[in-house]
């Protein structure tokens, strides 16, 4: 060793070595009394500046700073891992920690998440939906969840915004101009009841190919949000009117895998809990933030809105209520889940 003479080289060799040991056996001692460090890999197919994406991110430095680096994270964003529609087969099979995907995109595994787009929420304040999504019909769908995914729901569910009908074309003054026009889906059997219960066609397309197939026609309007619209700047594809009927409450699901919850000691799985808990109000206000800035950047951008007085809307609930058997049936909606949603808003009447 140059500089040392060959006794010196090697007593620092020992010395390295024994300093390995000391450092590995102090790893062993730290897991063996539950103080390793696990890491959550999280997964979400938006794109980091979504709001669903900003929430989850503060949740994990939060809750990295709380329990002092003993539970850290990874959040792939963007659908590097997994879209909302395949993620929850990677919870069920460990391939993934953690994801918290639309309610919407999990009906063909609990056609119960289709809740919202019972008649009773349409056009009416978000706080009904809580009220049903925090009480009763939201714990007999997470019940439903845990059970068939194997998974841990951390508490409330985030919150998206308002879907609103959207087109390029055809003005909306009344939900009577949908008539006859084809109109995009996001997805599940309660939307597309409702756009043929307004005489609409609904259309299947994926997200991602909503602007070239608006631009060319392929359809003539969607439901969606205004932050997903002014983040698709969807103006520059088309889009000029919106009727804004509230029709339903998108929100999302924070899962854990069953596998990685296991791994937590009780004190560790309480902390997520109630910091989840601490945080959700704060969260679901920023989501409603977001989609106020989103309908201003979409009005500066030239698309003109149309608000709905509360008697048209109310008119509009008792038709569609008229027709809740077929929406049941379609959708296949559970007996309780309609009851436990119904009790909800009644609450508010």
């Amino acid at each position: 060793m140059k500089g040392l003479s060959m006794s010196e080289g090697l007593s620092r060799r020992a010395l390295g070595r024994s300093a390995a040991a000391v450092v590995g056996t102090f790893g062993i001692l730290r897991h063996a009394r539950g103080e390793a460090a696990v890491k959550i890999r999280c997964s979400l197919d938006t794109a980091p500046s979504h709001v669903r994406n900003v929430s989850i991110v503060d949740f994990l430095t939060k809750l990295e700073a709380k329990t002092g680096g003993k539970i850290t994270s990874e959040v792939f964003h963007s659908g590097q891992l997994y879209a909302d529609l395949n993620v929850a087969k990677a919870l069920l099979q460990g391939q993934v920690d953690m994801a918290a995907p639309g309610a919407w995109t999990q009906t063909g595994i609990v056609p119960d998440c289709d809740f919202c787009q019972l008649p009773v929420f349409y056009g009416r304040p978000i706080e009904v939906t809580h009220a049903a999504a925090d009480g009763k019909a939201g714990a007999h769908i997470v019940s439903q969840l845990e059970g068939k995914l194997r998974v841990k729901v951390l508490g409330p569910w985030l919150d998206l915004g308002f879907q609103n009908w959207y087109t390029t074309k055809t003005p909306l003054h009344t939900s009577d101009d949908i008539k006859g026009l084809k109109i995009r889906s996001p997805g599940g059997a309660g939307i597309s009841w409702r756009i043929s219960f307004f005489g609409g066609i609904p259309n299947t397309t994926a997200w991602p190919n909503v602007p070239l197939a608006l631009s060319q026609g392929t359809f003539d309007g969607f439901v969606s949000t205004n932050e997903s619209v002014a983040t698709a700047k969807l103006w520059e594809a088309g889009v000029k009117y919106s009727y804004q009927d509230h029709q339903y409450v998108g929100q999302y699901m924070p899962m854990m895998s069953q596998a990685f919850w296991a791994k937590l000691s009780p004190d560790l799985q309480k902390t997520m809990t109630s910091l989840w808990a601490e945080n959700i109000a704060t969260y679901r206000a920023n989501a409603a933030a977001s989609q106020d800035r989103a309908r201003k950047t979409l009005a500066d951008a030239g698309v003109t809105f149309v608000d709905p007085s509360a008697e048209v809307l109310d008119k509009a609930r008792k038709g569609m209520q008229a027709d809740l058997a077929t929406l049941v049936k379609d959708a296949k909606l559970s007996p309780e889940v309609v009851k436990y949603s119904e009790e909800a808003a009644h609450g508010f009447a």
